[in-house]
């Protein structure tokens, strides 16, 4: 019989406490497959080949900005088993301290745009499979607040070597 145990039970949030994720900023995310098995493709020759399931993740991640008008998804890479991507929360654009006419006032977190994704993206796979509510995320994600210029540019430079180094990665799987 499993017991409650606090200690090993209760999840800790790795947010940085205190700090507002529908800021203006640039953000990089890692988001995990459930269980990390490769459902978005192979790693050929150090190139990402995505299968349908890659390309329903490629086509809802660059669909964000229609339902999130105040972000920009930056530079991206899908792997096997995960997604690595810089994304850009920006202002809303309003007239003054007023927002326009039929403009959305709401600058959702972080957090709310990785839950869009995550929704949107799964239910896609979960109808090409014939499926209904199989998860393919986990439950979390990895984030970090880039702060500077340094960072940004390592970040991308991760990023873009990211398929290249597949092997080396700690979320490899075979």
């Amino acid at each position: 019989m499993n017991n409650y145990n606090p200690l090993l039970h209760h999840r800790h949030s790795i947010r940085l406490q205190g700090y507002d994720y529908s800021q203006e900023g640039l953000y990089f995310v890692t988001i995990c497959v459930q269980n990390r098995i490769n459902v978005f493709g192979k790693i050929v020759n150090g190139q990402m080949i995505l299968n349908e399931n890659g390309k329903i993740v490629e086509q809802t991640w660059l669909d964000l900005p229609n339902h999130n008008p105040h972000i920009r998804p930056d530079i991206f890479c899908i792997m096997p088993n995960h997604i690595h991507a810089i994304i850009e929360i920006t202002v809303p654009v309003g007239a003054g301290s007023k927002p326009a006419q039929n403009t959305p006032s709401i600058n959702h977190k972080l957090s709310e745009i990785v839950r869009q994704f995550k929704t949107f993206s799964s239910r896609r796979i979960n109808q090409l499979s014939g499926k209904q509510g199989k998860p393919i995320w986990q439950r979390n994600y990895y984030e970090h607040i880039i702060r500077n210029e340094i960072s940004y540019n390592n970040i991308c430079w991760y990023i873009m070597n990211n398929p290249q180094k597949w092997e080396d990665d700690k979320l490899y799987r075979e």
